[in-house]
């Protein structure tokens, strides 16, 4: 059977390749008429490239981008078509080179009228560019990522490897209502590779501010925040290595932690942040069974827990706890505070902690302040963690 799905696939594509590529070079993706909405891609387009998105619904930017950036478009579509049928070479084709992300970061340099964020739309470009190229490396082209243990599409098959290839290139060339297609492939090749490889981590829980925090957050909108020592407690994750286990022994010893903390009544809300990390495509979301655990364990109220379910590092918890903190209109002059055992806190306050921030996101996602407990961190959330980053394509 497998070798029938290869021949197919193979024969597939010499047959479409010849004419797909003619049309990639001489004519652009027309905007999206007769084209199908597809909402699973729609969302993951707009959480991960959202200053893409945004150009490829407003057809007076897309049309500056390509302007600005007509010659080295047209060189790529060229790239990509001179692979022909050759799979591997057509990913690799739409990888883009350092010189080809400053040049489309100097070309949204010029927007207005789309919001970027608070470093600019050059900065915001260059990191969806940069994004691009991360997920066609480690989805496409098997290349070993960051963290490869809960990162990347991990150890496949051949045959499914080249089978994921071909739908992503076919994705690719096929229209999508209100997809940036009409600026280059790579965008919606992209999104493809994470679909097929079933990744599509990044929309499970949107919207955030919905769902399980839909009553924290209505809540938050009235609260008188002055009345508090704390805006919230950030309790971070540490993830399981056991399949099939929902909480670690660690993330159980947070639970009475954060229960007993909040039980003196200084701060009206827990943050509970930690994804689907450990180990690799776990179906738990740790926040969502911290979530479970404070409530019936501990008889937390739901109205007092806001989830955090993407995180997959500590670098992440605090700068997502951050943007949930922004999101509830919590004032960012008034202190968080984070609660974990001693190692991971000690590690937090740690001048190695500051560069790993430094590094993998680029900025702090916010101050550390004093310590008041082997378990417990003064932190102050930054404005800078609302960049959306999607090199971590399954948290961005």
């Amino acid at each position: 059977m497998r070798q029938t799905v290869a021949r197919m696939i193979v024969a597939a594509a010499a047959a479409l390749a010849p004419a797909a590529s003619s049309a990639v070079v001489t004519r652009s993706v027309p905007a999206s008429a007769g084209a199908a909405r597809d909402r699973v891609a729609e969302a993951l387009s707009q959480r991960l490239f959202p200053l893409l998105d945004a150009v490829g619904h407003d057809a007076a930017a897309l049309a500056q981008v390509r302007a600005r950036a007509a010659s080295l478009l047209e060189a790529r579509q060229v790239r990509r078509a001179a692979c022909g049928p050759d799979l591997l070479c057509a990913a690799q084709a739409l990888v883009w080179t350092p010189a080809e992300v400053e040049a489309m970061a100097s070309a949204a340099a010029t927007l207005s009228g789309i919001p970027g964020p608070d470093d600019g739309a050059a900065a915001q470009m260059r990191r969806e560019i940069e994004g691009i190229d991360v997920i066609l490396r480690s989805y496409g082209l098997g290349q070993v990522p960051p963290y490869p243990q809960i990162d990347g599409a991990g150890a496949i098959d051949p045959q499914e490897r080249q089978a994921r290839l071909q739908a992503a290139d076919w994705l690719s060339r096929t229209l999508r209502r209100g997809s940036a297609q009409a600026l280059d492939p790579s965008i919606d090749y992209a999104l493809a590779l994470l679909d097929v490889s079933d990744r599509t981590d990044a929309i499970g829980y949107e919207p955030l501010t919905g769902g399980a925090n839909a009553a924290a957050m209505a809540r938050a909108k009235t609260l008188d925040w002055g009345r508090y020592r704390f805006s919230a407690m950030i309790v971070t994750g540490v993830g399981p290595e056991v399949e099939g286990m929902a909480l670690s022994p660690y993330g159980k010893y947070h639970l009475r932690l954060a229960a007993n903390r909040f039980a003196q009544g200084d701060m009206p809300f827990i943050i509970l942040t930690g994804g689907r990390a450990h180990p690799r495509a776990t179906r738990f979301a740790e926040a969502e069974e911290m979530r479970r655990a404070l409530i019936e364990r501990y008889g937390v109220p739901p109205e007092a827990i806001v989830v955090e379910p993407y995180a997959r590092h500590t670098t992440t918890n605090l700068r997502n706890a951050s943007r949930l903190l922004i999101a509830m209109g919590a004032p960012l002059d008034h202190d968080a505070l984070i609660v974990c055992n001693p190692q991971q806190s000690g590690m937090i306050e740690s001048v190695q902690f500051m560069k790993r921030n430094s590094d993998e996101l680029g900025y702090q996602p916010g101050k550390i302040g004093r310590r008041l407990s082997p378990t417990e961190l003064a932190f102050r959330p930054a404005l800078a963690s609302q960049r959306v980053d999607p090199r971590d394509p399954l948290d961005p």
